[in-house]
């Protein structure tokens, strides 16, 4: 039999569970060790602003999937739908591989998320009143005058010994006031 690569459908928010499960027996089971190969939960980085702050987190990529390479035996396939938080393989019964090009979308996307650089889930708009929490203006208040989301980066105006200047300034060197 050879190694291929499937999708396992997990409940969302525990992808990261169902890893740590399917690796902790992989490590204690010599069987498991030949069978599955690799266990990928694919994720991005995403910046959160809540209530004027900036909170890093990882979220799941594919939500509700994580991708397996493993050579599918009967004992292994049952195993695999015995394991807490994961309802089955996409395909149902009979596990469907991934074809060759989806296996390298998908594997392309993981590195390229792991390499690129926060997605913001922030949205500043011109007129709002931030604060610099970064840099030699940091404690500084400002009122935002372009916003440049291609290049998440935010021209601000803050007052400056009496006189209002321009500064710009990067989405994570200010939190919305």
């Amino acid at each position: 039999m050879e190694r291929r690569f499937y999708v396992l459908r997990a409940v969302n928010g525990k992808e990261s569970k169902v890893k740590e499960c399917l690796e902790s027996e992989i490590r204690k089971n010599s069987n498991l060790r030949d069978c599955i190969l690799q266990v990928i939960v694919p994720t991005e980085r995403v910046v959160r602003n809540i209530r004027g702050k900036n909170y890093r987190k990882e979220r799941a990529f594919l939500p509700g999937y994580v991708v397996i390479e493993a050579v599918l035996k009967s004992e292994v396939v049952h195993f695999i739908k015995s394991i807490n938080f994961v309802s089955g393989f996409l395909g149902g019964n009979r596990p469907v591989p991934l074809r060759p090009v989806e296996v390298s979308r998908i594997l392309g996307q993981v590195d390229e998320m792991q390499n690129r650089t926060e997605e913001f889930d922030v949205n500043y708009n011109v007129g709002e009143t931030v604060k610099i929490t970064f840099g030699p203006f940091t404690g500084f208040y400002g009122e935002i005058e372009e916003v440049h989301p291609d290049k998440k980066r935010l021209k601000v105006m803050v007052k400056i010994f009496g006189r209002k200047s321009p500064l710009e300034l990067g989405y994570l060197q200010v939190e919305k006031e």
